[in-house]
């Protein structure tokens, strides 16, 4: 299935279309049974959204108490660490709605990446769909780093895909990163994934991942392709500098 690809004049239309879409999703889920399951990713991009989401109109429309949250991944970092992305919903989000706890299901990250992803991988079994070890989440929030990584998925890096869940070690942008991620087995298992992506700075990877011939080794944001579930990208202008003939 081909990506749904909208371009935005700027980071708050992007925003504010994302914080629709997670709404749309969310209401329908619940619709349909009764809650939804949400896995976010961390970043100043999804910031924005967090904040749209805890302002009218979507703080008051949302059904709140049925949404669970997850994560995409998450740096082996306590909770309250600058660089938590837990600690940033929680900020942006979680707080200003005073959200239950019992609703946000993070990685632990204050544990060694091994020990972390074995915990998050036992939590995610406790809200299984049938048939798998782990949730089908009805809404996945990406972003997209400058090297074309995504979630924990960086360049270079295999994966082993019979594992929803995996420890990763790697030198990021000059610094050992020591991360745990959800792989494209429960990644590509959703409703329906988003790639939010801006700045000029990312231009080149979203050329990479949206127009080159398939290398999902050297590109991980080519292993994202849900099986049954949708795939939209929402990018500022900037980002979409290289894929004008997309739009």
């Amino acid at each position: 299935m081909n990506p749904l690809i909208v371009i935005f004049p700027d980071l708050d239309s992007l925003g504010l279309a994302a914080a629709k879409q997670f709404s749309d999703a969310v209401l329908a889920a619940v619709r349909q049974r009764g809650q939804a399951l949400v896995a976010l990713s961390g970043g100043s991009t999804p910031v924005r959204l967090f904040h749209k989401l805890a302002s009218a109109p979507f703080a008051a429309q949302i059904p709140w108490e049925a949404v669970h949250f997850f994560w995409c991944d998450e740096r082996c970092v306590p909770p309250d660490d600058p660089e938590s992305n837990f600690g940033q919903a929680r900020q942006a989000l979680f707080g200003p709605l005073n959200l239950p706890e019992k609703n946000l299901h993070r990685i632990a990250g204050e544990l060694e990446p091994e020990q972390a992803a074995l915990v998050y991988t036992e939590l995610l079994g406790q809200f299984k769909a049938p048939g798998l070890s782990w949730p089908v989440f009805d809404l996945v929030l990406l972003g997209l780093g400058a090297d074309g990584h995504t979630a924990s998925l960086f360049p270079g890096a295999p994966l082993p895909e019979q594992a929803p869940v995996l420890a990763v070690t790697a030198d990021y942008q000059g610094r050992p990163a020591r991360r745990v991620t959800l792989t494209p087995l429960a990644l590509n298992s959703a409703c329906q994934v988003i790639f939010m992506v801006a700045g000029a700075e990312k231009a080149e990877a979203v050329k990479h991942a949206l127009l080159d011939p398939p290398d999902p080794l050297r590109y991980p944001a080519q292993r994202i392709q849900p099986i049954h579930g949708a795939l939209h990208w929402l990018v500022d202008v900037a980002a979409a500098e290289m894929i004008r003939s997309l739009s």
